[in-house]
């Protein structure tokens, strides 16, 4: 089925899908109404209120009715069976009706306050001894369930997702998991409990969005981890123009339920929120989720055309300005093999406007102190990390992008403790590989090369962890184990420049330069037609012992910016040349000596 236009809604839910009562609710559900309305305080069964909010003003879904059940239902299949009624104890003949009530009255107020006074003692004793519920430090927002109907719209839920994390992610009192961590349990058949246990947090943030025409309704639940308790649950009903203020308001209900501290500016980044039309908001979603997938220079495109729609349609929406800059940052690595000035050029004009617009984006923050690092602005770029990092101290991402910045000064092992920082805060995002390059910049290959079997046991076939343990292996003294992994990464990234240039180092090392000579052809007919990174040639040439062509790379790799030369002070592969004046010249240069 074709895909809708970003701006046409889905079908219409069926009418007969509604429930307009507690007894339609009931009578659904196969239970009597004092049951449905029980559920709905201690379980969080999804019932929406009409804005006057009267008990019994009230509508449900069928649809959301049957995901939650299903959901519950081995917690709901003992039902609490009817209490039946006391029978009436006969009055005797021999007593007037009116004393015999009194003296009772008389009786059971003294009983009641003898109890009263034995509870109020009991729990007094108990209070002072009994273990207080454990303070909720960590939560995970998990993947929002698209109850639509229509797989199309996962945009939206994921887009939801990515909002709550992304404003919970400010609060410094709570950590919170990152969005590539989360999106695995997308889906998935494992128990809260469990879902937590593999995360390492407190309380688990679970439910859906659906989206009927113009308006949005979001139903969100706190769970505590080690318990499985249930102790909060809101329905939420927007128009989508107002999706931003949804997002706060659910935010701002879970921070205040899991009771962290929340600072002033905390609290108003938290609410912060505007007006959004739908085709703009729709048309962002549709970019993050393209730029989430980020598989293909395809996907990237695809994000960027997404974005730029946004922005043309509204130039003061903030948030598109920081996707554009991530996706453009992307185009510029060695893998896809743009010119690294001319992607940096854009990715700063993107997040400068979004800090225009918003100073505390922390994405914006993070993505001008890549680019300043790249520039070897090293004073710049460390402020604008801690900046990032000031902001969303969750942000596993800016942990990482702050931990390249220390080890490019040679401080590796504090390089590693901010890595290791970010991948608690998000094992995906940070995954082996990005241990594992820090590891290999302070040459304890035997441990990186550890990291990155564990992630290709995940992704076998993911070209940049393929391509890390092709360095690892080489700069260990293991050519031969190198080119394997080097060939398997050069034939899923379409024959990268990048790759090519270690394949080259892999083969010279390992004797067999006639292949290693091939390949070094192969880069210099592609540079004749189109761009080729210079760190390409500089890691060929080094690989080749052919120190003067090296140094003719390193200088074009110089003129360019090149990313290669941000790792000068601590990269293994430079460790041959480093006494040589031309080296400590262009270290000088860098600003690193």
């Amino acid at each position: 089925m074709a895909e809708p236009s970003p701006g046409a809604p889905p079908c219409e839910r069926p009418p007969e899908s509604r429930l307009d009562s507690w007894k339609e609710i009931a009578a659904h559900l196969h239970r009597d109404v004092t049951t449905v309305q029980r559920w709905e305080k201690r379980e969080g069964m999804p019932v929406h209120r009409h804005l006057h909010d009267r008990m019994g003003s009230v509508y449900a879904f069928s649809s959301e009715l049957d995901a939650w059940l299903q959901s519950r239902r081995l917690r709901l299949d003992e039902e609490e069976t009817e209490r039946e009624a006391t029978p009436p104890v006969l009055e005797s003949d021999g007593e007037p009706k009116e004393t015999r009530r009194a003296r009772r009255w008389l009786v059971l107020a003294a009983v009641a306050l003898l109890v009263i006074l034995s509870l109020a003692y009991v729990l007094a004793r108990r209070r002072a001894g009994a273990p207080t519920q454990p303070k909720i430090g960590s939560l995970a927002v998990l993947p929002l369930k698209n109850l639509s109907g229509d797989p199309t719209q996962d945009y939206l839920a994921d887009g939801m997702t990515e909002a709550l994390i992304g404003r919970l992610s400010g609060i410094h009192d709570l950590r919170v998991t990152s969005r590539t961590s989360v999106m695995r349990f997308k889906d998935t058949q494992l128990s809260a409990p469990e879902i937590a246990k593999t995360l390492g947090v407190d309380a688990l943030v679970e439910g859906s969005v659906m989206r009927e025409g113009s308006r949005i309704r979001v139903h969100a639940q706190l769970i505590r981890a080690a318990t499985d308790e249930h102790f909060w649950s809101e329905s939420y009903d927007r128009e989508l123009r107002d999706a931003l203020t949804l997002e706060s308001d659910v935010a701002e209900s879970i921070a205040g339920k899991v009771k962290v501290t929340v600072t002033g500016e905390e609290h108003e980044r938290l609410k912060a929120a505007r007006s959004v039309s739908p085709e703009v908001y729709e048309s962002y979603l549709r970019g993050r989720f393209a730029l989430n997938k980020g598989n293909t220079r395809a996907d990237i495109d695809e994000a960027i055309r997404y974005f730029e729609e946004t922005t043309n349609r509204d130039p003061t929406f903030a948030p598109a300005y920081v996707g554009l800059a991530e996706a453009f940052g992307e185009v510029g690595t060695v893998f896809v093999g743009a010119p690294p000035e001319q992607a940096r050029t854009k990715v700063v004009s993107a997040a400068r406007k979004a800090l225009e617009l918003d100073p505390d984006l922390p994405e914006a923050h993070a993505l001008l102190a890549a680019m300043h690092q790249e520039h070897w602005e090293w004073a710049e770029s460390e402020a604008e990390y801690k900046q990032a990092l000031d902001l969303n101290p969750n942000d596993a991402s800016a942990h990482n992008g702050f931990a390249r910045w220390l080890a490019c000064q040679g401080r590796t092992e504090e390089g590693l403790t901010w890595v290791r920082r970010g991948r608690e805060l998000d094992p995906i995002a940070v995954s082996g590989s990005q241990v594992s390059w820090i590891l290999f910049l302070a040459h304890r290959y035997d441990e990186a090369e550890r990291e990155l079997r564990s992630a290709l046991a995940i992704r076998p076939d993911d070209a940049g962890d393929l391509w890390f343990l092709g360095f690892m292996l080489i700069a260990n003294g293991q050519p031969d184990q190198a080119i394997p992994p080097l060939e398997k990464a050069l034939s899923v990234s379409s024959r990268s420049p990048g790759v090519i240039g270690v394949l080259v180092r892999a083969y010279a090392h390992a004797g067999r330069r006639a292949d290693a000579l091939r390949l070094l052809a192969e880069l210099k007919k592609r540079k004749q037609t189109g761009y080729i990174p210079a760190a390409a040639f500089v890691n060929a040439y080094l690989g080749l012992d052919e120190k003067e062509q090296a140094f003719a790379a390193l200088e074009e790799a110089f003129e360019e910016h090149s990313n290669i030369l941000q790792w000068i002070k601590v990269h293994p592969y430079f460790d041959p040349i480093r006494d040589d004046p031309r080296f400590k010249d262009l270290l000088r240069r860098v600003g690193l000596s």
